[in-house]
């Protein structure tokens, strides 16, 4: 097969509101030569991810040969932090992808959500309350990620990036000629100096409309630092102050006239916007740097979601019938983890959520497939003489703390007694793009085929109870298998399939109800195991057609196009398209309803993110929670990256059911993007299929066609839910509050004149408390709009990290119509300990010999006590930053009661320096550097004798006396 570059396209459907913006812009530059937050942001997470994968490969002798610059994309990083080897290697960048997309999308919000909060902008030289916005932030990233919760520590990541990057943009930082960012903004510790006071001018009136040189010479000189004054609807600013500028500041209309931003090339200061935009870069790298060092290489990686595979994700009935499943659970789960143990393929984490009645739960979210294992080894059938089970709240709980684009299987042979909770998961199905398939065992089966030895109730689960989990495997284009327990284990192979590298859906459609029809999809040449999957009932019957003329019947268990397997309603089609690229056909035959699914490996893919417009000084777009609305315009937004040889030709979104077709027309956008527009939008459950053609192949004098289909459904709705909410951490203890406006519409534009009840209902995942309306009502004469509000109440007993995700819904009186926001809280305690670590150098020994060639025979010893002061919150952690020798770690109390960490390195004196980094208990980072020294002459010493309980970087705790040396001749440096 020909080399390829590995593509991926990000998807960006696109609705329209009226905003206001003042800062880098967000997501895309319309003038073509200005940076956005998205690409400070991207080129900052991709140079330091690239910067830890290369240190770790240094530290495992491995080579690293990226070079480091602005010029890096994601599947450049991708490709070099992984040991795949070849270019034409299998690579996803799909999770990468998406992480980094909701970081970038995190950060355009705070425009939204924050738009007039000056700390959140460094605006009115509020510098105090922007630090206090990213260092608590900060706290909290490091926080979620010690709970492992790398979903919510990336979204808030996203959005202190864009309080940190305004900073150059709003402030003078630049004209004072700094050339590196300004490092106490992340460092609350250190204090903030030279700032320009309230009484003090900064700005005299530009001239003639140019203002490079309305900043006075004094604030230069004495360098002291100011911001822009920001405002909409007033013009009063403190006299002789700088304004931000722009046409909807206007302050920048009153003496001293124009501004000083830096947010785009046209900005007041836009001569300066490439150097505020590389410094914001520099500035993000640094913050990067700080949370590495808080939460170590490997969890840093996961934060960023440099990942080639998905999680395994288990939900589990535990009642008393379900002995067989839970085997099949355990027997397939362990096949994966033993078969792709130290692989490429390993699966990035392990999720299970046991369910039953009355009880669901506890999840267990590990990266350690032992532990898994342990757990899932744990569960036992028991109980169930209650037929219904609590299924959806079990996969509620995965639905939440799995990554997005997760593929969750849900086993269980009951019908779910919190069906009330459908529409919640649909609306986090759309949400997190999660693929949902359940494993249904002995669908409307009279008894059990074994029961408890208390004595099971005879249990049935009827169509409609079948129906609501095909639902659900539709919506998020999942399946819906049934089959006996006998025969379980021959469709489990749809999971080891599924944990496959690089899969990709070619088609999927569902007929509901069931009529014969054809369907086609197209082969290209970087697909690889190539697998059909049709469910159905028995009476079913295909036929399978390839590019070339070949033709297969279904009574052909093996033939010249494929070999298959039945099993239950499931038949599983392994393909041989022996290189026969092109269009392929199957053509199904049953009037019952059936689903059929291709899919295949390659590292072409796409992504896709429901997004709104907004007008003003920035017109750019934001993340849209909810559904678009029926009969508005629509927008997709295609970025192919990676790769310059592939090309968008058609985008469509798909309704099989009618079926609706509905084409886009594509726009060049430059730099591989297109911008594909919709009108008129109909009411439907769409997915939407993307087709394009590649020439990197060097073997066809023709591009060759691909064709890619998204999971997930997009569907529409005539009833628009929309949120505000200030803040997105809460305090452990306290209650957030969460207004909302309900509106119906038609053609996607709120009517004014409607009125109407509809029903509310609030969920979230935690179980925590929650009040809300159980019905909202839009009047007459009020605009076509009702407001309510959502109270969520966190228990104090909550830690910090823990991430809790809330569903509003409103559906109207009939039914037939629903829409949703969903919202993501971070519980974040208040953080008092802001000190870093403290280092005394103890000692360092000064025997090296001064002749390199000679540095393989001796060692030297580097000792130094790191403590966090008595009421600080310890150290936690002390880890080699630079260096390749051994670190030992004791402790002892001080004589001011204070804890002391005595951490001892040993190394080569061909290794001669040496930085540690020590993190205490809410991450606060210190770094210690010594160095060994070729002096014979030592200069006075003193010695004092302790007993420690000393723990190795082996893990191993012995009780010693050792001599704590402190030494003056010691050469140390404390950042």
């Amino acid at each position: 097969m020909a080399a390829r570059q590995a593509v991926m396209l990000l998807l960006v459907v696109v609705l329209f509101r009226p905003g206001l913006i003042h800062s880098f812009q967000p997501l895309f530059s319309f003038d073509g030569n200005s940076t956005t937050h998205r690409v400070i942001t991207e080129r900052a997470v991709l140079r330091k991810t690239a910067e830890v994968c290369r240190d770790i490969a240094a530290s495992e002798g491995r080579d690293f040969s990226l070079t480091i610059d602005d010029s890096l994309s994601i599947d450049k990083v991708q490709r070099a932090c992984s040991s795949v080897g070849t270019s034409t290697s299998l690579l996803s960048t799909v999770i990468f992808q998406t992480s980094i997309a909701k970081m970038y999308f995190s950060n355009a919000q705070v425009d939204l959500i924050f738009a007039l909060s000056e700390e959140h902008h460094f605006d009115d030289e509020t510098f105090q309350g922007g630090r206090d916005v990213i260092t608590a932030g900060v706290s909290a990233v490091k926080a979620s990620v010690k709970k492992e919760n790398f979903v919510g520590g990336r979204w808030i990541l996203g959005a202190i990036c864009h309080t940190l990057q305004d900073f150059y943009s709003h402030s003078n930082w630049v004209e004072l000629g700094n050339n590196a960012p300004h490092s106490a903004l992340i460092r609350p510790d250190q204090p903030l100096e030279n700032l320009a006071g309230l009484s003090i001018p900064t700005c005299r009136n530009c001239t003639g409309g140019n203002c490079e040189n309305n900043i006075l010479p004094d604030v230069l000189q004495q360098g002291l630092l100011t911001s822009g004054y920001f405002n909409i609807f007033s013009s009063a600013k403190p006299a002789g102050k700088c304004s931000h500028g722009g046409l909807f500041d206007k302050t920048s209309k009153q003496d001293p006239v124009g501004g000083i931003s830096k947010d785009d090339i046209g900005s007041s200061h836009g001569s300066l916007h490439h150097k505020a935009a590389d410094l914001a870069v520099n500035a993000t790298i640094e913050l990067l740097e700080d949370i590495r060092l808080a939460v170590g290489d490997k969890n840093f990686l996961r934060l960023m979601g440099l990942s080639q595979s998905s999680v395994l994700c288990f939900v589990i009935d535990t009642t008393g019938s379900m002995s067989d499943d839970i085997a099949e659970a355990k027997r397939v789960s362990f096949n994966i983890i033993d078969s792709k143990r130290g692989t490429q393929q390993e699966p990035s984490a392990y999720i299970l959520v046991p369910f039953n009645d009355p009880g669901f739960g506890p999840l267990i979210m590990t990266t350690d497939a032992d532990i898994f294992k342990d757990n899932i080894n744990k569960l036992s059938a028991n109980g169930g003489g209650d037929i219904p089970e609590l299924c959806l709240s079990g996969l509620q709980l995965a639905l939440t703390a799995a990554p997005p684009s997760s593929e969750i299987f849900v086993f269980t042979d009951a019908p779910a007694k919190d069906a009330h909770l459908k529409s919640t998961i649909t609306a986090l199905i759309e949400s997190t793009k999660s693929v949902v398939t359940f494993m249904l065992t002995d669908v409307l089966a009279s008894r059990r085929r074994h029961r408890s030895t208390g004595g099971v109730s005879p249990r049935s689960m009827s169509q409609s109870d079948a129906q609501l989990y095909r639902d659900l495997a539709r919506a998020s284009g999942g399946q819906a298998i049934e089959v006996t327990k006998s025969d379980l284990s021959l469709v489990t192979s749809v999971i080891e399939d599924s944990s496959a590298s690089a899969v990709v859906t070619i088609l999927q459609v569902v007929k509901n109800p069931g009529r014969p029809d054809n369907f086609t999809f197209t082969v290209d040449g970087s697909l690889r195991n190539i697998t059909a999957y049709i469910t159905g009932t028995s009476s079913l019957t295909f036929n399978l057609s390839s590019s070339s003329g070949v033709s297969q019947s279904s009574s052909q268990s093996s033939g010249p196009l494929a070999s298959f397997t039945t099993a239950g309603n499931l038949r599983r089609l392994s393909l041989n398209t022996d290189n026969q690229t092109g269009t392929w056909e199957i053509r199904v035959v049953s009037n019952n309803p059936y689903s059929v699914k291709v899919t295949g490996q390659s590292s072409v893919n796409f992504i896709f993110n429901l997004v709104e417009a907004h007008e003003g000084a920035h017109g750019d777009f934001s993340l849209k929670e909810g559904r678009p609305l029926s009969g508005g315009n629509a927008s997709l937004l295609v970025s192919v990256t990676g790769s310059d040889t592939v090309k968008v030709t058609e985008v469509t979104l798909f309704d099989s059911s009618g079926p609706t077709e509905v084409n886009g027309t594509l726009q060049g956008f430059g730099s591989g993007n297109f911008l594909v527009t919709f009108s008129g939008v109909p009411a439907g459950d769409f997915v939407v299929r993307l087709r394009g053609e590649d020439s990197s192949s060097t073997s066809r004098a023709t591009p060759s066609s691909f064709q890619r289909q998204a999971s997930t459904q997009i569907k529409t709705s005539s009833i628009s839910v929309t949120t505000q909410t200030n803040n997105t951490n809460i305090e452990p203890g306290s209650t957030v509050s969460i207004p909302f406006t309900v509106a119906t519409t038609t053609n996607g534009v709120v009517n004014d004149s409607a009125t109407g009840t509809f029903t509310v209902r609030a969920n979230n995942d935690r179980s925590y408390s929650s009040t809300s309306p159980s019905t909202i009502t839009i009047a007459a004469d009020s605009g076509g709009k009702a407001n309510g509000t959502v109270t969520l109440t966190v228990p104090a007993s909550a830690s910090s990290g823990t991430q809790v995700t809330l569903t509003i819904e409103a559906e109207n009186t009939a039914a037939t119509d629903i829409n949703y926001a969903v919202l993501r809280f971070s519980v974040a305690a208040k953080v008092t300990d802001v000190s870093r670590p403290v280092c005394q150098v103890v000692s360092s020994s000064t025997n090296c010999p001064s002749s390199s060639s000679l540095c393989a025979s001796s060692q030297w010893e580097f000792i130094a006590n790191l403590t966090d002061g008595i009421n600080g919150t310890g150290i936690e952690s002390i880890t080699i930053r630079q260096g390749n020798g051994t670190l030992n770690t004791s402790t002892v109390v001080g004589t001011g009661g204070e804890n002391i960490t005595v951490a001892t390195y040993i190394a080569s004196c061909c290794s001669q320096n040496v930085e540690l980094a020590a993190v205490d208990g809410v991450g606060n980072v210190g770094t210690c550097v010594g160095r060994a020294r070729e002096s014979t002459t030592a200069g006075p010493v003193t010695t004092a004798t302790a007993t420690v309980n000393t723990t190795s970087s082996g893990g191993h705790t012995l009780s010693i006396s050792h001599c704590l040396w402190i030494s003056a001749a010691v050469y140390f440096l404390w950042k």
